[in-house]
């Protein structure tokens, strides 16, 4: 018995359809080798194209003087522009109109799908391009976010932002973060208020000590000497009057004047009451021996020993 007659088919026929096949194949590739050899074509010149027009714009844009963040975003997407309209005209090329519409219907399924599922990723991307063109923040700026990271701002990228904190590491922030919620950036004015919170004794006359202490940072070299400095008395502790002394320095990329007016505000201030004999008290406190209050350890052992010398 033959092997065509087993599974119940010609040999003869099938090997002239595959054969018949193979040969519609090669004519249609004989055919269409020149939209192929110029489909490669186009595509490769796209790409040549993108590459050169991302390092050229991305440079030209840096040359203007526009924010690098934008320069790279604004350059990559000239980049994926081109190499997108490349593959559409080379599949054009080789007359595939239905696959290229068919592509894009199934990109717009994929991207929607994806969508649902990056849902988070999709909104740091947002926040990313909106942040990128608004500009609340720039690179080098010191801002504070709402979970109390505060640092340098090193890099912003389309999903997170990076920040360098004073101790060394290095904070990713997710930007919707920065996007939905309130963040602080202390060199968005030029400048910052340095508070330094302080107490006299009860004894000092208080219109001295505010003279005093306004006198001792009045020539601090980081002060800005656009801004009056002031003192604001905050209430009544349990040993001393506390207050707060407000210094102006400038606070910028290149000026960061922050902690090294604290320091010297701290130092002069110290000096000044030594030499005028002002005291920062330590704390204290009143023991009371009696039993509703109001007596001494003094009166209490005088009392004890009057009644040791009645007893003897």
């Amino acid at each position: 018995m033959r092997i065509a007659e087993i599974f119940g088919y010609d040999t003869q026929k099938v090997f002239e359809k595959i054969t018949e096949k193979l040969e519609g194949w090669g004519e249609a590739a004989v055919s269409n080798l020149p939209n192929l050899v110029l489909a490669i074509l186009i595509m490769v010149v796209s790409i040549f194209f993108a590459k050169n027009l991302k390092k050229y714009s991305n440079r030209y844009l840096n040359k203007i003087h526009i924010n690098p963040t934008i320069s790279r975003f604004l350059s990559q997407i000239i980049f994926l522009g081109i190499i997108v309209l490349g593959i559409m005209l080379s599949l054009s090329a080789l007359e595939l109109t239905r696959t290229v519409s068919s592509i894009l219907a199934g990109l717009g399924i994929v991207g929607l799908a994806l969508g649902f599922a990056f849902q988070d990723t999709a909104a740091n991307f947002m926040s990313g391009v909106f942040i990128t063109f608004n500009q609340p923040y720039k690179i080098g700026d010191i801002i504070q976010t709402k979970d109390g990271h505060e640092g340098t701002v090193i890099d912003i990228n389309l999903r997170v932002t990076k920040i360098r904190t004073y101790n060394g590491p290095i904070v990713h922030v997710p930007n919707r973060m920065l996007f939905q919620e309130y963040f602080i950036n202390y060199t968005d004015e030029g400048k910052r208020r340095v508070q330094i919170e302080c107490g006299v004794s009860y004894g000092e006359d208080l219109e001295t000590v505010q003279k005093v202490a306004l006198e001792a940072v009045e020539n601090l070299p980081s002060r800005l000497k656009s801004e009056n400095n002031s003192i604001f008395w905050t209430g009544f502790g349990d040993s001393s009057i506390n207050f707060t002394l407000n210094v102006w320095v400038k606070f910028t990329n290149s000026e960061l004047n922050y902690i090294p007016a604290r320091n010297e505000a701290i130092i002069a201030l110290k000096k000044a009451f030594d030499k005028e004999g002002i005291t920062i008290p330590f704390p204290i406190r009143t023991l009371d021996f009696g039993i509703k209050g109001g007596v001494t350890m003094k009166e209490e052992l005088k009392d004890l020993s009057a009644m040791k010398l009645d007893t003897n």
